[in-house]
């Protein structure tokens, strides 16, 4: 009888392991089935995995230091580029029979659109990327440049030399800029700073390289000499390769796709709604674009982007006016052209050989913290401002060496933290927007500057007024970035001990609640117990 119900038992549990093998068998091919039958479920999920950045982590390193040699190079020949029209600022004087307010809206014209064109440039790296955005920069500053040596009008100049190479300018530095972001986030402060010692470069070598070329071949020969030298710009451009590219790819297209979608709900609307549907459409896409490429909505959401773009803004009013007059207000008082010009080249090696070193410096420990960065670049600027008071005081060339001294050091520093400040303030994600916002507010004081500063000097007939009041300039926005950050840091500790002694009072109270919502109950005495003892005894 016993085996009779052991072999019933086996058979049982035989039938289920084959049906449990036939259900899982099923199972898997039904799985197979839907997954070849779907793949596009299995595309989303990966496609989701790559958009949230997975293929385009920072090396800090590798290729981003050929990136960084590429940027020092196209800073050299775009941000310091406008200092070396001072040397033909004389000759162009003469050439055109124009006064000081005329000619310096050349220089002036060069160095605002090279900042304003920061949403355009911020369209064209969005639609091309920044490889190829550095590249059309390059052609369009070469082609200006060279163009600008047949002009017979200062207007014709303003055309070409200004907007033309300006634009040139603004399309190949800021992209270079965002690439080194791109690659560098725990060096960042030393790539930034390295890469910035491109302007230094600039500025040593294109004095002396212009007034060379100036002895030799005149002001129009040495501009078509230094448009070939611009369209180096596209070499450096073309070895800046792209990080995550396939990432990126599908993030566009996922971008494009639902921009048209966007657009198809946007026309189905404005068949409804009709005018009333296309004025909400267009304001939508104003303040899309606004928000995208401007940033405007940091001034407001953003207390440190704000101090920082508006203490930016106007030390830029008076910061590069002594780079454009320092060399005729040296030769106006009998200081020869090749030494005035060796000025120039001086701040640039002064610029070349400090700002590696404050890169080592500010890349210690002790310097990573909550806005430090912002504290050493006000003091910078502060210092920057203060020494301009020295060459408006004496003429002779031992005392505009020391202010080319004290100059250099304190632009060295602000060159190595202009960026760093920028990125510590804004989010990775914001910044070529924060940057363009900047670069437009920037814009409209570089060019209200230099033609300021002309008339001051046709009305005073002296050049030293210009530099006193880019001491007051200077000094002015220093104090106010560096005020407005310590005022914000100070708000924010209120906030935060705020906060905690608000938790702590709330934990405080919740205790004493239960405290006192807790019932105690005596020990109860075992009475007829404690008498049977008693009876016992």
């Amino acid at each position: 009888m016993t085996e009779g119900v052991e072999i019933h038992q086996a058979r049982t549990n035989r039938a289920d392991a084959a049906t449990t093998s036939v259900t899982r068998s099923r199972t898997s091919s039904l799985e197979a089935v839907e997954t070849s039958s779907f793949p596009e479920v299995q595309h989303h999920s990966t496609g989701g995995a790559e958009d949230s950045g997975g293929g385009s982590v920072a090396p800090d390193g590798g290729w981003g230091w050929v990136v960084v040699a590429a940027t020092v190079l196209v800073l050299a020949m775009t941000l310091a580029f406008p200092s070396c029209i001072g040397i033909f600022y004389t000759d162009l004087q003469n050439d055109f029979q124009a006064s000081n307010t005329e000619t310096s809206w050349v220089p002036a014209i060069m160095i605002a659109v090279l900042h304003a064109g920061g949403p355009i440039c911020s369209v064209l790296v969005e639609c091309l990327g920044c490889r190829t955005t550095i590249i059309i920069g390059g052609i369009l500053s070469g082609l200006g440049m060279a163009a600008s040596s047949f002009a017979q009008t200062l207007v014709e100049l303003y055309i070409t030399a200004g907007i033309i190479t300006g634009m040139g300018f603004s399309l190949s530095f800021q992209p270079s800029i965002t690439m080194v972001g791109h690659y560098f986030v725990r060096r960042r402060a030393f790539a930034n700073a390295l890469s910035s010692t491109g302007t230094a470069l600039g500025l040593s070598t294109l004095p002396l390289l212009a007034n060379y070329l100036l002895s030799s071949f005149g002001w129009r020969g040495s501009f078509l000499v230094l448009g070939g030298v611009l369209l180096n710009c596209c070499v450096c451009g073309a070895v800046m390769r792209p990080l995550g590219a396939k990432p990126k790819m599908k993030a566009r297209t996922r971008q494009t796709n639902n921009h048209q979608l966007k657009t198809n709900c946007l026309s189905i609307s404005q068949e409804r709604e009709g005018l009333k549907g296309r004025l909400r459409a267009t304001l939508s896409t104003v303040m899309s674009f606004l928000r995208r490429h401007m940033a405007f909505d940091l001034l407001c959401s953003n207390p440190y982007f704000c101090a920082y773009a508006l203490g930016m803004s106007w030390m830029m009013l008076g910061f590069m006016v002594p780079l454009v007059y320092l060399v005729p207000y040296a030769t106006a008082y009998g200081i020869e052209q090749d030494r005035a010009a060796l000025l120039m080249a001086i701040l640039g090696l002064i610029n070349i050989t400090v700002r590696p070193v404050t890169a080592l410096v500010f890349g210690l420990p002790r310097f990573h913290g909550s806005h430090n960065f912002a504290y050493l670049f006000a003091t910078a600027v502060l210092i920057n401002g203060l020494s301009n008071c020295i060459c408006g005081m004496a003429t002779s060339f031992p005392v505009l060496l020391a202010y080319v001294l004290v100059f250099g050091f304190s632009m060295s520093v602000i060159g190595s933290l202009l960026f760093t400040v920028l990125m510590d303030t804004v989010e990775m994600s914001r910044f070529p927007s924060a940057l363009g916002l900047i670069s437009i507010m920037e814009s409209i004081m570089l060019l209200l500057g230099p033609p300021l500063a002309g008339i001051l000097v046709d009305s005073t007939r002296q050049y030293a007024y210009v530099f006193f009041a880019c001491s007051i300039n200077g000094s002015t926005a220093g104090l106010f970035i560096m005020l407005s950050f310590y005022w914000l840091d100070r708000q924010k500790d209120r906030e935060v001990k705020s906060s905690f002694t608000h938790k702590d009072t709330n934990s405080l109270k919740q205790s004493i609640k239960m405290t006192i919502d807790c019932d105690y109950s005596p020990v109860p005495l075992h009475s007829n117990s404690v008498r049977d003892m008693e009876t016992d005894v």
